[in-house]
């Protein structure tokens, strides 16, 4: 089956266009976009959707709203179902639109879910840097705000550790989290607030946006002309910070992918077009640590996920299931999931 580019990538490359267009010299070019992020809790809840298209039209039209399922803080693990699950959203979406699928069937499964939006520029700035767009402001900021929403999870319910699944950025800021802001204690893995990372779609080592990043440098070296800066004020940081190379993704990575006493199981799908090449995601397991690196296709063709659509799928739903308790959730599923926007 033929896969265009399209959706984030195609909106990149429409932006970088814009930026060339605008020229380099024009306020609104080279103007920095907000440095400032904060994250900010849902308000209210979204209906239950299956298709990705119909949840990111209601996700713009209701940027605060929840998943159905999720963020009920009277929701207390039990001794089957012992760590709530975090969901982080990945760039430009909500919790609503990244989970509207995905976070009613974790809670129908037992678990306390919880999410958050993240990133969201603290005064509106060009292009999608605006505070009701999430996950634009640097990662760094990003993973600092999951750590206090992490601690949040953990007071509330009691728990000893969560869970954490993270689309495409929200994988990155996941991280970040265990390795910079405390999310795991290397010296004593005992000690990890987390057990398990799940990921779809991360930009764990860069991406080239479908060549979007390539193209940025290609006008550098071949032109001298710096594209990052006009880029970064419409598309927001995180976006340049996801590139391949990036200082963040090196700093990151530097001494090894993992860290010891958590599980990961890193997801792609070979018709990403955001996070490419999609087999940059997949991790490599270091001292203490397990990876299980999977592509959404090993063992069901029909499942045809690309980037965004990935996380309304019914066999990505099941792997995450697999992977917090696979005696209770032994099975993967396999339907068609055709994306359309």
């Amino acid at each position: 089956m033929k896969h265009t580019p399209r959706s984030l990538a195609t909106a990149a490359f429409v932006i970088a266009t814009a930026a060339i267009t605008i020229g380099l010299n024009s306020p609104l070019a080279v103007a920095d976009p907000p440095d400032g992020s904060h994250s900010s809790d849902t308000v209210g809840y979204g209906p239950e959707l299956t298709d990705e298209a119909a949840a990111v039209a209601y996700g713009l039209a209701n940027p605060d709203v929840a998943p159905q399922g999720t963020d009920d803080w009277s929701c207390k693990p039990d001794s089957a179902h012992p760590r709530p699950i975090v969901l982080v959203h990945g760039t430009w979406a909500s919790a609503y639109s990244a989970y509207a699928y995905m976070g009613p069937e974790l809670a129908k499964a037992g678990y306390c879910v919880f999410t958050f939006n993240y990133g969201r520029a603290d005064t509106a700035g060009a292009g999608l840097v605006q505070p009701t767009i999430g996950a634009t402001g640097y990662i760094e900021d990003s993973a600092a705000q999951l750590a206090a929403f992490v601690d949040r999870v953990l007071a509330t319910t009691g728990a000893a550790q969560v869970d954490t699944i993270g689309h495409s950025q929200g994988g990155v800021v996941i991280r970040q989290y265990l390795k910079f802001n405390g999310g795991a204690d290397p010296s004593n893995p005992a000690n990890n607030k987390v057990s398990h990372v799940i990921t779809y779609g991360a930009t764990n080592h860069g991406t080239t946006l479908s060549g979007l990043g390539n193209l940025l440098g290609v006008f550098k070296g071949a032109a001298g002309l710096d594209l990052n800066n006009p880029t970064e004020t419409m598309i927001g940081h995180a976006g340049i910070q996801q590139l391949v190379g990036s200082p963040v993704l090196t700093r990151l990575n530097d001494g090894g992918d993992t860290l010891p006493g958590i599980d990961y199981t890193i997801v792609a799908t070979q018709y990403d077009e955001v996070s490419t090449p999609f087999s940059a995601t997949y991790l490599t397991a270091g001292p203490g640590a397990t990876v299980h690196d999977v592509l959404l296709q090993d063992g069901c063709a029909l499942d045809t996920s690309d980037h965004n659509s990935m996380v309304f799928s019914p066999r990505a739903v099941s792997l995450a299931l697999h992977a917090i308790d696979p005696d209770a959730h032994p099975a993967l599923a396999c339907t068609l999931n055709p994306w359309v926007l």
